[in-house]
């Protein structure tokens, strides 16, 4: 395996982050990367923000006035990647998960924090290395696949349908 550097910082004080978090998420880029067969060195960064900040990246780089769970901000297109001058790593891009929205979504789909963490980490991984679920269909259901199949991995697999009360 190629090195992999995620640097991860908390911008929100109101959820205080559990122990453990932070070697979930390395342990979910890893994941997406090998089961991507991702070629060299990479570099993410991953940012807990607040739902005041989401909503106004999502306003401003998607034209969406709204909180969301979580932004992807991706470096590289086709699989063509901007690199660190200085260690050559592959610089996939930036993820920003709104930690008050995780929570809320955790306690709403019931599971645990961990695995919603981990869910919005490995899809915004694979929205860095190109899948796009809102292109079509086939597209979301192809991604939705992978995230699965990855969580499973990593001992984070659905327990309960992802279908609330409210939805149906």
């Amino acid at each position: 395996m190629n090195k992999v550097k995620v640097q991860i910082s908390n911008r929100q004080k109101d959820i205080k982050i559990p122990a453990g978090i932070r070697l979930l998420i390395r342990r979910c880029c890893i994941a997406v990367l090998k089961h991507e067969n991702f070629d060299g060195d990479a570099e993410v960064s991953v940012s807990f923000i607040n739902d005041k900040e989401i909503k106004e990246l999502n306003a401003l780089y998607r034209n969406k006035d709204i909180e969301t769970d979580v932004l992807s901000f991706p470096l590289g297109d086709n699989g063509v990647y901007d690199t660190n001058n200085e260690t050559g790593a592959k610089e996939l891009g930036d993820i920003v998960i709104s930690v008050e929205r995780a929570v809320a979504q955790a306690n709403m789909y019931g599971h645990t924090l961990q695995r919603e963490i981990g869910f919005l980490t490995v899809h915004s991984m694979l929205h860095l290395l190109g899948y796009d679920h809102e292109t079509n269909g086939l597209e979301a259901r192809i991604m939705r696949e992978k995230e699965e199949e990855i969580l499973s991995k990593l001992g984070l697999k659905r327990d309960i349908s992802y279908t609330t009360e409210e939805n149906i």
